[in-house]
């Protein structure tokens, strides 16, 4: 049996049937290994025991995989080898990742449902390529499970797979031209695959939405399957995608010949882009194997597995949790790199507040006919931040968004008297394992505040305005980072303007702590949890990202490690079993308010915390427990399905 709907922009048929490439005698899926690869952005971090009950651990180390079954008989030496492995990525399964695979540049609506997806597409292609089979290719069957097909209309998630399959990035894709080009595809049958070679394809058959089959490692699964002229299958893999934009995937399995991919852990064939990424529209250059190899076996120079852990290496290094997280990028990228690529984040923040803020588009897309508030809700406050009409930003807006290369050279110029009393620190008598390197890589970067400079905090209406415009801009499929996630995208962004805008003494500075300050504890989440509303429910991606911006902005108010700990508490414990139940599948409601009441909330959490000395009678790692608890207790219907709580009970026209 086989149900039809009418999909996005022309309609693509979803039906429960199984895709012709599992009824082919001869050829086999790929099963999930026990070492996965994590990709984001076009570097891999690898996964070890992907399952959904379990926790994740994130190395940036590389990996051994376990011993398949049939190679279970080694001689003495080569167990021992493998044992002494096995223990050392043990020690090395630490939360740290990159805070630009947590902060990236994307297209909405959704994270998981709209980037993952597109990543996922363009890694299967570039896989073709490397195999060299993509010039045998004439047709290609998709099949989309789970969350991905309950919500993946509203969501976008058939158009963005199409887009990634043409070869196309969140990063740089022209998003005003997606809607013509799968219309082109209704039209023509066909579609381009890599943007370089044309295949037949019906995306009312060759595209299937399974609504009542999940694949069993994770609810938001896809598999993409290729076949010659003959019909003969040539290649297949499946992708998961966990949130944020990450996709673990599969090794690919190539009919009639052996599992090539990462066999000896060297061959590296996914795409990379340059740390120094491009603007939008730019090209991403394509990074060489030697040099992604030479990214992936670096360890943190820092590593933290817990809060707990974070806190106490702050306290015994004296630095900040931004400090630490900033020594971690140092690892991967130069100074002025992470410097620059931070205020990058933060200009695509901006901007999308921004757009949102001065929008002339009445309605969001979608059948739900929602009204866009944000740019009257802009009108109506007394101040106007980015000057009448738009057409120029006031100039507190042009302190708080210095151009890069001006503000590296301010942060750049020699010490001030704040940095007097970071020398004296130096000279006290306390255990450190920091270098003199790495303490002068610190130097004019950040500086020690005193606590919580102001506590009245005024004009809290803004905060729902930017929250409100970004997620706006998120829901019409404008670009938009995500901050963990898409759904979520709102909450960071709109809390550091604030503090920008009527707090901050030191735009600069504060861009750079609040950013990195809130990555950390997305890293804990992430390690410790999942940061997938499929998953958690809401409470993984607003939860995760109030809980974010909470650390951040006691961070930049004065706060201690330990306050910062506690601000992050505060902020996820009151929004422990938040549901995510998408009216229709988009993105729009609860999810816009949600992420105003979030940035709200993040606020409050941070004042609590401040007004304490730190001490509290729940840690951040009970709560992200409790949170991973909650999420796998849940039932599936509040999970991103559209099938339980706001998104039955509230009338579509």
């Amino acid at each position: 049996m086989s149900l039809s709907v009418r999909a996005f922009s022309r309609g693509i048929a979803t039906t429960s049937r199984v895709p012709s490439a599992l009824r082919m005698k001869g050829h086999r899926i790929a099963a999930l290994a026990t070492q996965s690869t994590l990709y984001k952005k076009g570097r891999t971090i690898e996964l070890m025991q992907f399952t959904r009950s379990s926790r994740r651990g994130l190395s940036t180390t590389s990996a051994v995989p376990e011993a398949e079954p049939e190679h279970s008989q080694r001689s003495n030496k080569n167990e021992e080898t493998a044992d002494n492995s096995s223990a050392e990525n043990e020690s090395t399964n630490h939360a740290v990742v990159s805070t630009f695979d947590l902060f990236s540049i994307g297209v909405g609506p959704s994270s998981s449902h709209t980037v993952g997806p597109m990543r996922a597409g363009k890694i299967f292609v570039q896989d073709l390529v490397d195999h060299k089979i993509l010039d045998k290719v004439a047709s290609i069957k998709i099949d989309l499970y789970g969350s991905l097909a309950l919500t993946g209309i509203g969501h976008g998630t058939p158009n963005a797979t199409l887009m990634g399959l043409e070869g196309e990035l969140p990063e740089t894709v022209p998003t005003e031209t997606i809607i013509s080009r799968v219309e082109s595809m209704h039209e023509t049958n066909t579609m381009t695959l890599n943007g370089s070679h044309r295949i037949r394809f019906n995306p009312d058959k060759d595209m299937t939405l399974h609504y009542y089959e999940s694949l069993p490692q994770h609810p938001n699964g896809m598999r993409f399957t290729v076949f010659d002229a003959n019909g003969d299958m040539l290649a297949t893999n499946e992708y998961f995608s966990i949130g944020g934009g990450f996709v673990v995937n599969e090794k690919t399995q190539v009919a009639h010949g052996e599992n090539v991919f990462y066999r000896d852990n060297k061959h590296e064939p996914m795409y990379a882009s340059s740390s120094s990424a491009e603007t939008e529209g730019g090209n991403l250059e394509q990074a060489t194997m030697d040099e992604r190899t030479q990214q992936d076996l670096v360890t943190a120079a820092l590593p933290f597995r817990t809060g707990t852990d974070l806190i106490k290496m702050c306290e015994r290094e004296n630095l900040s949790i931004a400090e630490v997280v900033f020594l971690n990028e140092l690892q991967w990228r130069s100074r002025d790199d992470v410097i620059n690529s931070a205020y990058r984040i933060w200009n695509v923040m901006d901007d999308s507040i921004r757009r949102g803020c001065l929008s002339t588009h009445g309605k969001l897309p979608g059948r739900l006919n929602v009204n866009r508030r944000a740019p009257r809700l802009y009108q109506n406050l007394m101040r106007g931040i980015y000057g009448p009409g738009g057409s120029n930003q006031g100039q507190l807006a042009q302190e708080q968004s210095p151009a890069i290369t001006d503000g590296l050279q301010s942060m750049l110029r020699g010490t001030n008297n704040n940095n007097n009393n970071y020398e004296s620190a130096q000279g006290e008598a306390y255990r450190t394992s920091l270098t003199n390197t790495q303490r002068t890589e610190l130097t004019g970067v950040f500086k020690k505040r005193p606590l919580a400079r102001r506590l009245l905090l005024p004009q809290l209406d803004y905060l729902s305005v930017y929250a409100i415009a970004v997620n706006e801009e998120n829901a019409a499929g404008g670009r938009v980072v995500t901050a963990p996630t898409n759904g979520a995208a709102g909450v960071i962004p709109a809390v550091l303007k604030y503090h920008l805008e009527f707090l901050s003494e030191d735009p600069s500075r504060d861009i750079l702590e609040f950013l990195f300050t809130s990555a950390a504890i997305g890293m804990l989440y992430k390690r410790g949890a999942s940061i997938s509303a499929a998953e958690m429910g809401c409470q993984g991606e607003v939860g995760v990202a109030c809980s974010m911006s909470a650390a951040a902005f006691a961070a930049v108010m004065g706060g201690t490690p330990a306050q910062v700990e506690n601000a992050a508490e505060i902020g996820m414990e009151h929004n422990l079993g938040l549901t995510c139940d998408p009216v229709d599948g988009l993105v729009q409601i609860p999810c816009i308010e949600r992420n105003a009441l979030g940035a709200v909330k993040a606020v409050t959490a941070a004042q609590l915390a401040l007004q304490g000395d730190g001490s509290h009678r729940v840690s951040l790692d009970q709560v992200i427990e409790t949170m991973r608890q909650t999420g796998q207790d849940m039932m599936s219907k509040y999970k991103e399905t559209s099938q339980g709580g706001l998104a039955v009970n509230v009338p579509i026209c």
